[in-house]
C-alpha cells in the first residue's frame, strides 16, 4: 500500500489498494509457484474491477499497478533471459456473448477510420490455449534457446526442458535465417493428463489438479529428466525477434509458414470476414469446446493484415489489433454448505457437495459431485470450505479443489462415508459394502432399494434375462414414477386397464405387455439368476451356477466354499453372492416372484459341465449364420457345456464362421484352427452327444 493509501479514507482508493495486493499475490501463485488459489475467472473479475476504478480515477493508477505491466517473475534456480522483443499479453474481452466479437470489430474499424460502406476487415481467428507461453529462438534454423514469458521483458531459460518435447523441432525445415523467434504455448492434452494422474495413483503419489498447472510446472523443472516424464505438447502462434527472413504479409500466412517449417500449428483456425465471421467462429468453437483434446478458455482474434497491425499499433500493455474472446468460465469459487450421499441406479454411493449457488459453465450450480470417498478425502473437502467448482458443457459439475486458506475453524473432521452413514444405505437401510480394490461403496439392497428400482426392473426385463418385450425405459419410468410398481413381483399384478392408462400406451400395447409378462413366468434358472442383477454375476456365471446347483434353494443356502466349486466363480463372485442372499429382503423378493408364478425346471441332479458334449471346448463366433442368430448359437454352445470367447487364440477349439466373417476368420486360418459353418456346429454337437450315449444338455 502506498503512503497515500495509508492515510486515505477514500473507499475507492482503499478498494484499489486492496485489489492490487490481491492481484499481486495471486499472480505470484499462478505465474511463479504454479499453485493458484483461485480460478482464472475470479482473477479476471478482480482485474476488471481494478481497471474500472482506475479508469474512473487515473490518480488511483500507480506505476506498479497490475494493469500497467505484464505479470510474472523469474524463478530462483533458472537463468534469466532478456527478450529481444517483449512478450506482451493481449486484451481480454470478458463479454462472452457474440457482442464481444462485434465490439472488437467496431473498435478496429474506428481506429482505422473505416466507413460503414468500406469492406469488412479480415481477421485471423484461432484458439486461446490454456498452457504456458514460450519463446523459441532459432539461429540459422537451429533451436538455441527457449524462454518463458516471465514479466514480459525478462523470462526464464528452459531450453533443456523444452528439448524434451518431441513436437518442437530442434531444426526448422527449409529455413536458415540468422534469427527467427517462434512464440507459442506448451500445454498438456486431457488424455495425457488423465494417464499421468492414473500412473500417479498406481504409485500412491499425489495427483495433479489440472493440465495447465501440470504443464507449467513441468516446463519449469530444474531437472530436465522430470520434464521428459511429462507428456507435453506445443502449438506455435506468433513471432518474436526476426532477422533475415521475409515475413508473410498476413498472420494466416505466418501460421502456414510455421507449419511448413515443421512446427505444430492448430488446425482449428480460420480467416474471418468482419464481425459476422468472428461471431460464427466463436459459436462454432464453443459448440465443440468440450470435444477438443485439450483445454481452451476462449478464442483469439487478430487483424490478419500485418500492415494494418502496424498501423493500429499498441496501447500500454496490449496490441490494439488483437483480443482474446472468452467463453463462460468453467471454474468458479463457492462454499460447501453440506455433503450429501446419493444412491445411484446401480447402488453406487456418491458424495455430493451442496453449494452456495454459483454461475459457472453457463448455468447456476448448487450441487457438485465429489465422485467417491477416496477423492473427497484426497481433496480434503469439508463442510464450510471454499472450493473451486468446475462445469464443462454437459458434464456433471465437480469440486476440483479446496482453498485451504479460507477454511473456517469449525470445518470438522475429514470425510468418512461409512462412519457418516453408520454402515447403512441412506435410502433403504441395507448394509453398504466396499470390495477390495474398489473405489466405491455400494448399497446391497439391490432388488429392495427404491433408488435402484428402475435399474432392477430394466435389467430383470432384459432380453438375456426374463425377456419381457415392451418393458423399456419409458414404460419403467412411468410405472415407478406413478407408484404402480415398487418391487419386481408387482410386475405380475399389472393388468391391461392399469397399463392402458399410461401415457402413449393404448389397449393394444398394454395387452402385448401383459402377454409378455405372462410368457416370462416360464423361464430357466440361469435367466432368472441373471435377471436378479447380482453384482459380478453375468450370463455365463449364471449358467454355471444353474448347472452346478440345479436349484435356487441350494444356491441360496450354499456356503462360500461350495460356491467356489463352480467354474467361473472366484472369491469376489462368491462374496457377492453371499452378500446378496444374506439380505433378508432379497430372499423375500425371490420368494414373492416364485409365488407370483415365475417357474423353471429344477434339476437337483443337474449334470456337471464335465459330462456335457462340448465340455472343455472354446468357440469363437464370427460373421452371420444362415438361420441362427449370434445369441442362439451362443446358447447352443453353452447349453452343451462349451465356452464362447470373443477373440481367437491358440487355445480356441473351433471358429464358427458365417457370411462376411472378418479378421477373426483370417486369424483362425493363420493358426490352422478348425473352422465350422452353422451346419458343422450342429453336426458336432449331435455327434458328440451320440458318442456320449445321448446325454442331454439340460
Amino acid at each position: 500500500m502506498s503512503q497515500t493509501d495509508l492515510f486515505s479514507d477514500d473507499p475507492a482508493a482503499l478498494r484499489a489498494a486492496a485489489l492490487r495486493r490481491q492481484l499481486h499475490h495471486h499472480a505470484h501463485r499462478y505465474y511463479v509457484l504454479d499453485a493458484p488459489e483461485i480460478p482464472d475467472a475470479e482473477y479476471d473479475r478482480l482485474f476488471a474491477e481494478l481497471q474500472a476504478l482506475e479508469a474512473a480515477d487515473p490518480g488511483l493508477r500507480p506505476p506498479d499497478s497490475p494493469t500497467q505491466r505484464v505479470i510474472g517473475a523469474v524463478l530462483d534456480g533458472l537463468s534469466p533471459v532478456r527478450h529481444a522483443v517483449p512478450m506482451l499479453s493481449i486484451e481480454t474481452e470478458t463479454d462472452t456473448t457474440s457482442q464481444g466479437a462485434i465490439a472488437f470489430d467496431e473498435r478496429v474499424r474506428s481506429a482505422l477510420k473505416l466507413a460503414e460502406s468500406d469492406p469488412p476487415v479480415r481477421y485471423a481467428a484461432e484458439l486461446k490455449f490454456d498452457g504456458l507461453a514460450i519463446n523459441l529462438r532459432y539461429e540459422a534454423g537451429v533451436l538455441v534457446q527457449a524462454a518463458t514469458r516471465g514479466d514480459g521483458e525478462t523470462g526464464e531459460d528452459v531450453t533443456q526442458n523444452i528439448r524434451t518435447i518431441g513436437q518442437i523441432p530442434l531444426r526448422l525445415t527449409g529455413v536458415d535465417a540468422p534469427v527467427i523467434e517462434v512464440r507459442g504455448e506448451v500445454y498438456m492434452r486431457r488424455d495425457d493428463f488423465e494417464r499421468l494422474n492414473e500412473a500417479q495413483r498406481q504409485k500412491g503419489e499425489k495427483t495433479f489438479v489440472n493440465p495447465r498447472n501440470t504443464a507449467a510446472g513441468a516446463v519449469r523443472q530444474l531437472d530436465p529428466a522430470v520434464t521428459a516424464q511429462r507428456p507435453l505438447s506445443f502449438f506455435a502462434y506468433g513471432l518474436g525477434d526476426v532477422q533475415g527472413w521475409d515475413l508473410p504479409a498476413t498472420h494466416a500466412g505466418l501460421l502456414d509458414a510455421f507449419a511448413a517449417m515443421g512446427l505444430p500449428v492448430c488446425a482449428d483456425r480460420v480467416v474471418a470476414e468482419g464481425a459476422d465471421g468472428l461471431v460464427a467462429f466463436h459459436a462454432a468453437i464453443g459448440a465443440k469446446r468440450d470435444a477438443l483434446p485439450f483445454d481452451i478458455d476462449g478464442v483469439v482474434y487478430k487483424v490478419d493484415d500485418r500492415a494494418l497491425q502496424q498501423q493500429l499499433g499498441f496501447k500500454t500493455r496490449e496490441p490494439r489489433w488483437a483480443v482474446a474472446h472468452k467463453y463462460p468460465a468453467q471454474e468458479q469459487l463457492t462454499r460447501v454448505l453440506a455433503i450429501d450421499i446419493q444412491v445411484g441406479r446401480t447402488g453406487k454411493l456418491t458424495p455430493v457437495a451442496k453449494l452456495e449457488p454459483v454461475f459457472v459453465g453457463g448455468t447456476t450450480v448448487s450441487n457438485a459431485t465429489l465422485h467417491n470417498e477416496d477423492e473427497t478425502r484426497r481433496k480434503d473437502v469439508r463442510v464450510g470450505d471454499t472450493v473451486i467448482v468446475r462445469r464443462a458443457g454437459d458434464v456433471i459439475p465437480e469440486v476440483v479443489g479446496v482453498v485451504p486458506e479460507r477454511r473456517p475453524p469449525d470445518a470438522g473432521a475429514p470425510f468418512d462415508l461409512y462412519l457418516r452413514l453408520q454402515g447403512r444405505c441412506p435410502v433403504c437401510a441395507s448394509d453398504i459394502v466396499r470390495e477390495e480394490g474398489e473405489a466405491d461403496w455400494r448399497c446391497t439392497g439391490g432388488l429392495f432399494c427404491p433408488a435402484q428400482r428402475k435399474q432392477a426392473l430394466l435389467h430383470f426385463a432384459g432380453r438375456r434375462a426374463m425377456d419381457i418385450e415392451g418393458l423399456g425405459d419409458k414404460v419403467v419410468d412411468q410405472l415407478v414414477d406413478s407408484g404402480l410398481i415398487r418391487t419386481l413381483p408387482e410386475l405380475y399384478k399389472l393388468g391391461v386397464l392399469k397399463l392402458a392408462a399410461l401415457e402413449r400406451m393404448g389397449d393394444k400395447s398394454a395387452q402385448n405387455l401383459v402377454d409378455a409378462l405372462e410368457k416370462s413366468r416360464r423361464t430357466t434358472l440361469a435367466r432368472f439368476l441373471f435377471g436378479l442383477g447380482i453384482r459380478h454375476v453375468g450370463e455365463s456365471t449364471a449358467k454355471a451356477l444353474a448347472r452346478h446347483f440345479g436349484s435356487i434353494d441350494r444356491l441360496m443356502d450354499a456356503p462360500p466354499e461350495q460356491l467356489l466349486e463352480v467354474p467361473d466363480v472366484g472369491p469376489i463372485v462368491a462374496a457377492s453372492l453371499r452378500t446378496f442372499f444374506d439380505q433378508p429382503h432379497n430372499c423375500e423378493v425371490v420368494e414373492q416372484l416364485r409365488a407370483a408364478g415365475v417357474t423353471w425346471d429344477e434339476h437337483e441332479g443337474a449334470p456337471p459341465v464335465q459330462s456335457l458334449p462340448l465340455a472343455g471346448l472354446t468357440f469363437v463366433l464370427t460373421g452371420t449364420l444362415p438361420t441362427m442368430g449370434r445369441d442362439q448359437a451362443k446358447d447352443l454352445i453353452e447349453a452343451a457345456g462349451g465356452k464362447v470367447s470373443s477373440s481367437v487364440s491358440k487355445k480356441t477349439s473351433y471358429v464358427v464362421a458365417g457370411a462376411e466373417a472378418g479378421s477373426k476368420l483370417d486369424k483362425a486360418q493363420s493358426l490352422s484352427l478348425p473352422i465350422l459353418d452353422e451346419e458343422g456346429l450342429l453336426q458336432l454337437v449331435a455327434s458328440l452327444r451320440v458318442a456320449q450315449g445321448g446325454s442331454d444338455a439340460q
